[in-house]
């Protein structure tokens, strides 16, 4: 009796889905649920600190500076001019805060090894890892607008500009909160990160000020400052005026967003400070 001729007709079923869903799920729902799990210090904390700021400036110079010159020939109460700033620095502040601790938190403990062992693309660990400093920047931001905008009687006037470069913000400083935590192996040295670079590149970025008001060599060091277009973005978007072009200030938010996402995925990819 013959036997049955083997068909070669069977091909392996195509692979149409290349992303681990499950794992880019869970990764950034601990994230997530990191900082939701002390609400206190990750949420209610930055909303202390941002109307500590408000409350202050306006009873030490609010009563005495009442306009502030953003644009020449225009005034606006200098609370309106303030809030965009002091708002985009907090964002910022607690996205970078949650990405690079969570990291630098692993790699101290040892278990760093749990997230790399996973069947997770470099690609699925920056949005995992950002994904939780990005939500928790927003989270902040909504808590602050929907707290201090009804009290100080403040507006938006574009509100799509104002949540793109709030956005923005988030995920710049979540990839570099990524970039950081890769970096540094020990608490020490992302705190060196955070009080000299993201300090100063918060502090001075015009969140209190008008950038016209300086020297023309500060101007051109202020615009090569990245946090400078986020803070100036969503100013446009909540008062409608700015230092720079809103399009100009979105291209360069955006382009610096790739660069760190960039970055972190390179470290991920090569193992970098993550691999003994």
């Amino acid at each position: 009796m013959p036997m049955p001729t083997p068909t070669t007709d069977q091909t392996p079923p195509a692979v149409t889905d290349t992303v681990n869903w499950i794992g880019l799920y869970t990764l950034a729902r601990r994230e997530t649920q990191r900082f939701l799990a002390i609400w206190s210090q990750t949420l209610l904390a930055p909303l202390v600190t941002a109307g500590m700021f408000l409350t202050i400036f306006t009873l030490a110079i609010g009563a005495r500076r009442a306009d502030v010159a953003a644009v020449p020939g225009t005034d606006i109460p200098f609370i309106a001019f303030l809030f965009p700033g002091i708002l985009v620095m907090t964002v910022i502040q607690n996205a970078f805060a949650n990405s690079s601790s969570s990291i630098v938190v692993c790699k101290v403990q040892g278990n760093i090894v749990d997230t790399l062992m996973p069947p997770l693309s470099a690609t699925e660990l920056v949005l995992g890892y950002a994904a939780g400093g990005v939500l928790r920047g927003m989270v902040v931001a909504a808590a602050i607008c929907l707290v201090a905008m009804p009290v100080l009687g403040l507006s938006v006037a574009h509100p799509a500009w104002a949540l793109v470069f709030v956005l923005l913000g988030s995920a710049f400083m979540s990839g570099l909160g990524i970039v950081a935590g890769i970096y540094a192996n020990k608490f020490d040295q992302i705190a060196a990160i955070t009080n000299f670079i993201v300090m100063p590149l918060s502090f001075l970025s015009g969140a209190f000020y008008s950038i016209q008001v300086l020297p023309p060599v500060l101007q051109t060091l202020s615009r090569a400052n990245p946090v400078f277009y986020l803070i100036d973005g969503a100013r446009y978007g909540f008062i409608g005026q700015s230092d720079a072009s809103p399009w100009t200030g979105l291209a360069v938010c955006v382009a610096s967003v790739l660069v760190v996402f960039g970055l972190s995925w390179a470290m991920f990819r090569s193992g970098y400070r993550l691999k003994a």
